[in-house]
């Protein structure tokens, strides 16, 4: 099973947006928060290799940001029911 994990900010849009898209998919995912969970957020910022958020992972491989992960759902690239589904 896939797993996502994202680096946010709470005051950052696109993170919003991001994540808003993820549960319009019915899609779980781990949240990073560059403020609440600094260490953990930079090494993740490291290995994405860019210094903005929202940074999406798909298993522990960078793929973007906001607009790549809509692409990306969007464009049926990826088979979603191989993701981690919410239970809600």
């Amino acid at each position: 099973m896939k797993t996502i994990t994202m680096v946010t900010s709470p005051q950052c849009h696109y993170c919003h947006s991001a994540k808003d898209l993820l549960k319009q998919h019915d899609i779980e995912y781990d949240e990073v928060d560059l403020l609440r969970d600094g260490r953990e957020a930079q090494e993740l910022m490291l290995k994405s290799g860019q210094r903005t958020v929202p940074q999406v992972f798909i298993n522990e491989k960078p793929i973007g940001g906001f607009t790549e992960l809509a692409e990306l759902l969007n464009n049926h690239e990826f088979d979603v029911s191989q993701l981690q589904m919410a239970v809600h």
